[in-house]
């Protein structure tokens, strides 16, 4: 038997009944709620005697007010935070027996272990958990998770049951205690992974020809954060920036933000499966990606100078220390899972998100809606919802519209290719107001080489 609350109402019902209340209430709820109602915990009914005492137990929904101060929970329930404490890091480091040098891609992944970003992982997959998230996007224990987070090395020197110090750039970040080594079949992880084994797809190229030849997993241990040149706030920090009871959307990005991107995330707020007060995280990756963007320094300048030009109380900075995969709908699911780490509600998806094109072709891998479908999917299982990022476009007689609205008044719209705009940053020739942000463009300018 159990007792259900709501508000100010309260029935008891059997355990069996317990679900038939649930679906009956969350339509009564906030959209924010809904995804906490799985993680509600039974306690003891009090004021109940007897030997069945202990087999009630009472569930409780609480009123409206006193519920919305929580955050969005953790992916699996639990944030890491694996920084050992100053008095037990030099310990660590003097029983390491080997020393391996993290590549740049290593080294984001080492970071969003030690910070949470990854949680609930503790370190990097083992073998076991590899081929499980490979062949079925999913732990052995069932939790999803879009994409193996690994550690590559080309030494033969390590094995398993040793203690291995993780360097970058003259920094010890890390200890890893390797319980697995293997060497995997790069063609099956491409094309699970990725939906092809080309090496035409640049993340198979990396798999291929940047990771080394071996895998190893096992437990990780903080030692110190890499030293960037823009801070990459953590989960933890993240969160503490939030509104409690508040839809938080994320927008992810790789690229400078201009007028259109920005009109973008603004409306998004106003969709409706947002509530009021919601606001908007900006969540760029300042990680590797692929080889013809533009610089992650470049992109953290673009994105300060904006934050300061716009002043917008509904939007919320940071910056993820992320490698990019361009794998289409699993990095969708990976980059909702880290959003739901930083505390956010909400995830805007837009057309052909993390996709790419062949180096030879120029074919995409993905369909422009792949993503978008595989995230919905799954938004429900990760306690997330999904924001269809809205097309936009600029016209001469009512600014910046969706495109149905420009279609459908035969409004006049601007075009401005990328392409094109490059020239013109190149060239020094004046770019339309409508298209960038003068801040952005005078970053850009001072990156950009004049030809």
């Amino acid at each position: 038997m159990s007792a259900i609350v709501h508000g100010s109402a309260r029935c008891v019902v059997t355990s069996k009944q317990q679900d038939v209340a649930l679906h009956r209430l969350k339509p009564q709820l906030p959209s924010r709620l809904c995804a906490q109602l799985r993680n509600l915990q039974l306690a003891p009914i009090r004021g109940q005697a007897g030997p069945k005492a202990h087999s009630r137990r009472a569930m409780v929904v609480r009123s409206a007010a006193a519920t919305e101060t929580a955050l969005q929970t953790p992916h699996g329930n639990k944030l890491v935070d694996l920084m050992l404490p100053e008095d037990k890091k030099q310990s660590a480091i003097d029983s390491c027996t080997e020393t391996l040098e993290c590549s740049d891609r290593n080294a984001c992944d080492v970071e969003l272990l030690i910070v949470g970003g990854f949680s609930p992982l503790e370190g990097f997959l083992n073998e076991e958990e590899y081929h499980s998230v490979v062949e079925n996007m999913r732990m052995t224990d069932g939790l999803l998770f879009g994409l193996p987070v690994v550690f590559d090395t080309h030494s033969d020197r390590v094995n398993v049951g040793d203690k291995v110090l993780l360097t970058y750039q003259g920094q010890n970040i890390a200890t890893l205690t390797i319980d697995s080594k293997w060497t995997p079949n790069k063609p099956v992880e491409a094309l699970k992974c990725y939906g092809t084994s080309s090496i035409e797809h640049p993340a198979v190229q990396m798999i291929s020809m940047e990771r080394g030849k071996y895998y190893i997993g096992g437990k990780v241990e903080g030692l110190e954060l890499p030293k960037r040149v823009f801070p990459c706030a953590s989960p933890a920090q993240v969160r503490s920036m939030l509104p409690e009871g508040k839809d938080v959307l994320a927008f992810q990005c790789r690229n400078p933000i201009h007028k259109a991107h920005y009109e973008l995330f603004i409306r998004a707020l106003e969709a409706n499966n947002v509530g009021p007060e919601a606001v908007c995280l900006v969540h760029p990756t300042c990680g590797p990606t692929q080889d013809d963007d533009i610089p992650g320094i470049v992109r953290f300048r673009t994105y300060e100078v904006l934050k300061e030009e716009v002043n917008n109380p509904h939007l919320r900075w940071a910056y993820l220390p992320y490698s990019m995969h361009m794998a289409g709908p699993r990095e969708a699911i990976q980059h909702m899972i880290i959003r739901r780490n930083y505390g956010c509600t909400h995830f805007i998806i837009g057309r052909d998100m993390a996709g790419s094109k062949s180096t030879v072709t120029g074919e995409d891998f993905y369909g422009a809606y792949d993503a978008q479908e595989t995230a919905d999917k799954h938004a429900e299982e990760l306690h997330m919802q999904t924001v269809p990022s809205l097309n936009i476009t600029y016209t001469e007689e009512k600014g910046y519209v969706t495109a149905d609205v420009a279609k459908e008044q035969d409004l006049h719209q601007l075009k401005l290719s990328g392409t094109k705009f490059r020239q013109l940053l190149r060239s020094g020739a004046d770019i339309p107001e409508w298209f960038a942000f003068k801040s952005v463009v005078d970053v850009l300018r001072e990156a950009t080489p004049a030809k």
